[in-house]
């Protein structure tokens, strides 16, 4: 069975928009996923990427246009501007990783809390609102928070930028299999390719 690192973060419309068709290849290739939740601004400071802010405003424009075509080609809905974003995302993020820690499939709670900042208009950096949402998909509230506040989930945190910085990920979703890193949701068809072909990994040491 393959194993794919899924290197991604709330803050993300991209990754949303990648989550369910991700999980869907994954599961008709019979592969398992790690979730990997990372600090992207760590990662884009060691990988040369800038926040959204201080891109070019010709690069601000053309995203505002993309987010409209892939919410179109998705069928999902995306608020263009949500009323909580940027926002806090450490703790949301590592409550994916204490789901996970705990040994509880993150899938429905991490789809959920996606929607939550990019469709629902809901403020992540709260925990109520995090409790709410692990309660409505079925999950111990106190539980996940209490391990999103531990120490263990703020050191796997901090060691998924090293892991994504090593795997050489720069951006949020990057889904990396075998140490070929597949960046963006609109590599999904390759990445179902490579695994329908059974290939071995692409390397840039050619």
């Amino acid at each position: 069975m393959r194993q794919i690192d899924y290197y991604f973060s709330l803050v993300s419309p991209w990754a949303y928009f990648g989550h369910a068709p991700f999980l869907a290849t994954a599961q008709r290739h019979g592969c398992t996923v790690t979730y990997k939740p990372v600090f992207l601004g760590e990662v884009f400071s060691e990988t040369g990427g800038l926040p959204l802010a201080r891109r070019h405003p010709v690069r601000q424009r053309y995203r505002l246009v993309e987010l409209q075509r892939w919410r179109e080609k998705r069928g999902v809905p995306l608020n263009l501007q949500p009323a909580f974003w940027p926002f806090e995302v450490s703790l949301a993020d590592r409550c994916v990783i204490a789901l996970q820690a705990a040994g509880i499939d993150p899938a429905a709670f991490t789809a959920r809390a996606f929607a939550g900042v990019w469709a629902r208009d809901e403020n992540l950096a709260d925990e109520a609102v995090l409790a709410a949402i692990a309660t409505e998909v079925g999950v111990d509230a106190g539980m996940m928070l209490a391990g999103a506040h531990g120490e263990s989930a703020k050191a796997t945190y901090a060691g998924n930028i090293a892991d994504a910085i090593a795997a050489e990920v720069f951006g949020s979703p990057s889904y990396v299999i075998d140490g070929e890193v597949f960046w963006g949701q609109d590599r999904l068809d390759l990445l179902a390719d490579m695994l329908a072909s059974g290939r071995p990994a692409y390397s840039s040491d050619v």
